[in-house]
């Protein structure tokens, strides 16, 4: 942690001697070896461990890392392969290895992502690269969706910060910007429900679109969609905007979501004028932890 890596792995190195077999000291080992960049020999430490029996998903994150750090992709990937066969449902090692095709441009990375969403939905990494994807491509639901469930998953770090952006990014650049809000569109029976509801509120869109005019679209959504699609789709994202409208805390969340990307000073104001409601809703965000559960998995196939 101080940064004295040739201490670290000389004292490493003088406990294997006494437990050459222990896993914790060897993969704390690589990694003292790949922070002081000396990757070749993190390569020779890390690749003994993917053989072992009690190899768990940190050792094969290492190596990835490792993989990634000297890019050797090949290797990565039949190291991340060898993961998931062993723990097929880490969202961790999804996430990481499309990261890894993504860095080479190869779009298969969204597929990990989406497989790492499906069968880890607790994991946050997913949400944040497919939501990262689907931004630069032309799917006007998915970035909106995942980059949503991303910001309540980890709200406090620099990638919250950068997806709350990125939301009010796409939210005007790209939901309402064609009559025909399916063209070009994943043609699943979520999105096309999504879309169909989103549809009724354009007329909202027509000056413009602010944290305001998104609170009243958002709010018209949830009450659209709870009359006609929430028994087909059940989705805890949905159910939480539900529960925030009853509660009163709605606008609040929506100005924490798009506020201080919009206009900092604007939503400064906001929180001072609106201090009670404000002050009610990051109470009751901290005493609780977002989690998408399982079987709620309505991603683009």
């Amino acid at each position: 942690r101080s940064g004295d890596f040739d201490n670290a792995i000389l004292v490493l190195n003088r406990a294997l001697e006494q437990d050459k077999n222990n896993l914790e000291l060897q993969k704390d080992l690589v990694l003292a070896y790949y922070y002081k960049r000396d990757f070749a020999k993190a390569q020779d430490a890390v690749q003994p461990l993917l053989d072992r029996n009690d190899a768990d998903v940190v050792t094969f994150q290492i190596a990835g890392n490792v993989y990634k750090a000297l890019e050797e992709v090949k290797e990565g990937e039949k190291a991340y392969k060898k993961g998931l066969k062993k723990f097929p449902n880490s969202g961790a090692l999804y996430s990481e290895y499309g990261e890894l095709l993504w860095e080479k441009k190869d779009y298969d990375a969204i597929n990990q992502w989406q497989k790492g969403i499906q069968v880890d939905p607790s994991y946050a990494g997913n949400y944040y690269n497919a939501a990262t994807y689907y931004f630069y491509t032309k799917d006007k639901v998915w970035c909106l969706i995942y980059g949503e469930i991303f910001v309540n998953m980890e709200s406090l770090t620099d990638r919250a910060a950068a997806m709350k952006g990125l939301l009010l990014q796409a939210y005007k650049a790209k939901l309402f910007t064609d009559t025909d809000m399916m063209k070009n569109q994943d043609k699943n029976e979520f999105t096309k429900a999504y879309l169909t509801t989103m549809a009724k509120q354009a007329p909202l869109a027509d000056k413009g679109l602010t944290t305001e005019t998104l609170t009243a679209i958002r709010t018209r959504f949830i009450l659209d969609w709870y009359n006609t699609y929430a028994a087909k789709f059940p989705f805890k994202l949905f159910d939480y905007q539900q529960q925030l409208l009853r509660e009163g805390m709605f606008e609040a969340y929506d100005q924490w979501l798009f506020g201080t990307a919009e206009n900092l000073p604007a939503f400064d104001n906001w929180t001072k004028t609106h201090a009670d409601v404000y002050d009610k809703f990051i109470t009751f965000q901290k005493g609780r932890i977002f989690k998408m559960p399982a079987n709620q998995y309505y991603g683009a196939q």
